[in-house]
């Protein structure tokens, strides 16, 4: 793409939208629209110099309005959140199939010539994470399908709706399927944050309270990879730019078991905290990690930035938010 050509970010006022939009315009994008169903005031991140438009991407008219004039098109948008939300909230996260159909048809139509989703990690079988010493996922491994319900069989579907796309209509459209992605300026409280801003918030909350102590869901024995938001955005920006038409793991592949997580996010606040345990609540898959092979052999990159080194970011950024949100209500109160 050119620099003068117009670039559409669904989602854009989302986690990982807002930093794609900021990643863009560091690149010399001059042309950026950036969409989201929220008010602009609810962003993560804004960017003046941008198109900025709230328009609910559920909708064909909307999306239509969203791409018209672009060439190239991130979808990013989705209604999601971590574990806590989507194994309650099924139906709605089923529900964002429409914002992808719809931006493709209106794609389609408005003549777009690549077109960007970003799927999920969720999207592989059940049965395949069933471990804690889960064997690394493949891309072919999302066959035969049996995703996280609710969410995972709509990026599923989704993924399919897009490769037919290219079939029958020329769109050229790139699939990443995201591992746990997380960094700063994203949700980190109220319901949808997932495991890495949780930690980084409950003991951000336990250090500032002075009572160390603080809640694990789970045993702290089910492992996960977790991929910091720059590696994100580089594999996201490769992928797109390429010729690769398959669908590519875009996640780190350093396990850890959540326990593990815990005790980085110590280190870094300088506190040791009691863990208390609610095995009662969402969990998710036992086990899950990134294969990185096919993404090697592809595009000859895959993530390189340590854990320790993304969870240091994230944890000063909520820890700020944080102290500065308990500053706040005590001056109030």
């Amino acid at each position: 793409m050119h620099t003068e050509d117009l670039v559409v970010v669904g989602g854009a006022g989302g986690f990982i939208g807002g930093h794609l939009v900021g990643e863009l315009l560091r690149r010399g994008a001059g042309n950026v629209r950036a969409v989201d169903v929220k008010p602009l005031s609810e962003w993560y991140q804004s960017f003046e110099e941008t198109d900025r438009r709230q328009l609910d991407l559920r909708d064909l008219a909307a999306c239509r309005e969203a791409v018209e004039g672009a060439g190239l098109v991130y979808n990013l948008a989705a209604d999601m959140g971590g574990m806590g939300f989507i194994e309650n909230h099924k139906a709605l996260c089923m529900l964002s199939v429409l914002i992808n159909t719809h931006l493709l048809m209106a794609s389609r139509d408005a003549g777009v010539e690549r077109f960007f989703f970003a799927s999920s990690a969720c999207v592989y079988a059940d049965y395949k994470q069933t471990s804690a010493e889960v064997t690394a996922l493949k891309e072919e491994d999302a066959y035969p399908a049996m995703p996280e319900d609710g969410y995972g069989w709509e990026k599923l579907f989704s993924e399919r709706m897009c490769r037919h796309f290219q079939e029958d209509f020329g769109i050229a459209a790139r699939v990443g399927r995201y591992h746990n992605v997380y960094g700063p300026h994203g949700t980190y409280d109220g319901g949808r944050e997932k495991a890495p801003a949780a930690i980084c918030r409950k003991i951000a909350e336990a250090k500032l309270s002075g009572l160390h102590e603080i809640e694990i869901w789970g045993d702290g024995e089910q492992t996960r990879s977790f991929m910091f938001i720059d590696d994100c955005l580089e594999g996201t920006r490769r992928l797109t730019e390429s010729e690769v038409a398959e669908p590519l793991n875009i996640g780190s592949n350093e396990l850890v078991t959540i326990n593990e997580l815990v005790s980085i996010v110590e280190g870094i606040a300088g506190i040791s905290v009691k863990r208390r345990y609610d095995l009662g609540a969402p969990q998710g898959v036992r086990g899950r990690n990134s294969d990185n092979t096919l993404i090697q052999e592809r595009l000859g990159w895959q993530p390189a930035i340590g854990l320790e080194q993304g969870l240091e970011q994230t944890y000063r950024w909520v820890y700020d938010q944080v102290a500065h949100r308990q500053s706040s209500a005590a001056l109030v109160g």
